[in-house]
């Protein structure tokens, strides 16, 4: 089974808490909800990685 990491940046954890206006509602795990029922539709398997450290996103990337 194909795997694929989805590697969210810096601030994306405040979906859905900044200015909805500009932002809107959803939050990142709305988002990874449908990411994942996406990835079950294809049949790959998904994997969601979230910081707002550049430095452990690399080191997630090396992983």
């Amino acid at each position: 089974m194909r795997k694929i990491l989805v590697l969210h940046g810096v601030n994306l954890d405040m979906f859905g808490k900044r200015d909805p206006r500009h932002y809107g509602h959803a939050t990142l795990a709305d988002i990874d909800t449908a990411l994942r029922g996406l990835a079950g539709e294809l049949g790959v398997a998904l994997e969601t990685f979230q910081t707002n450290h550049e430095g452990v996103m690399v080191e997630r990337i090396h992983a």
